[in-house]
């Protein structure tokens, strides 16, 4: 993990102060943030400094729907006893389900995460106000990184060493500074997840040598040069120069690795809504679902009152 490789402080999206805070108890935490910023390495780093460490770490995804979310609860709460649950986009969690965390004493750490303000639903009766005060006894805020520009260099060099030492790739961990200063200007609508599938695929294609601004995707590069039209690595339908090594090349990453780039772009243009995305990629939801669970990457839906709503009877 990022968080054994470079000092907390310079890395993580969050007070380190206020981690350590968290992790000293086993009330509950809430972490709030966008798609992508970091929140579920935040609570793992809590779980892994706290008493619970030694349980397990379950992740549920409240975006789930009707009876796989029924069944999806039940068996990840019974999964974490004596750990820690995390509740990923805990705003999504229907009302019945809200009441079964507040009326059980589960022997599970609750950690949760929400994009939106919980507070503001408590308001409009969408969110139970018990089970916030249960689950905010700790709460943090995680900026978007377009807000902490300072820390994508040292991102960018840690994930170049991460797929380095996954693909067996030999990337230069500073690009130049052309590249660099793309990335520090492109807006990433997607945070880090974003920043990590673009470092992961550049690697990948790359192969070794330093990254430069034709290894970039176009619309990064773009972010500096408004005149570039569709030039570089990564433009449209344009495959990028490859390096094949001589041991050769795992294909099936390399296919991955496209894809992650495809599904990404298309949540970040819909803001994250699976049904649009779905479209745009030609794929039925369920398909696009089924991806997003296998790759433990969780983008729900932005909640809207009629959801939420929903949510209240046995579909969220």
């Amino acid at each position: 993990m990022l968080e054994t490789q470079f000092p907390i402080s310079s890395v993580l999206p969050a007070d380190s102060s206020l981690i350590e805070k968290a992790a000293s108890t086993e009330q509950g935490v809430l972490i709030n943030g966008e798609s992508g910023t970091g929140k579920e390495l935040i609570a793992r780093i809590i779980h892994n400094r706290s008493s619970k460490a030694s349980g397990p770490f379950v992740v549920m995804n409240c975006a789930l729907s009707g009876d796989v979310l029924e069944t999806e609860f039940q068996t990840k709460v019974e999964a974490a006893q004596n750990g820690t649950i995390y509740f990923e986009e805990i705003n999504e969690l229907p009302l019945h389900l809200q009441a079964k965390l507040v009326q059980n004493n589960y022997a599970a750490r609750i950690i949760a995460s929400a994009s939106c303000n919980c507070s503001e639903l408590v308001a409009e009766k969408l969110f139970r106000s018990d089970l916030f005060s249960k689950i905010s006894f700790v709460s943090m805020s995680i900026p978007a990184l377009r807000d902490r520009v300072e820390q994508i260099p040292m991102l960018v060099r840690a994930y170049i060493e991460k797929y380095n030492k996954l693909t067996g790739s030999s990337v230069s961990h500073t690009p130049s500074a052309e590249a660099l200063d793309a990335f520090t200007s492109y807006g990433w609508p997607g945070n880090v997840r974003e920043l990590e599938h673009a470092i992961e695929r550049i690697v990948i294609m790359k192969g070794q040598g330093i990254i430069d601004a034709n290894d970039l995707p176009t619309k990064i590069y773009q972010a500096t040069q408004s005149s570039q039209n569709g030039t570089g690595a990564n433009a449209d339908l344009d495959f990028p120069r490859m390096f094949l090594a001589e041991k050769g090349v795992d294909l099936k990453a390399v296919v991955t690795a496209f894809e992650n780039h495809l599904v990404d772009q298309a949540l970040a243009r819909t803001n994250g809504n699976k049904n649009r995305a779905s479209q745009l990629l030609g794929l039925n939801r369920t398909t696009l679902v089924e991806k997003l669970r296998k790759r433990g990457m969780i983008t729900p839906l932005k909640a809207t009152e009629a959801g939420r709503m929903g949510g209240m009877g046995s579909h969220e």
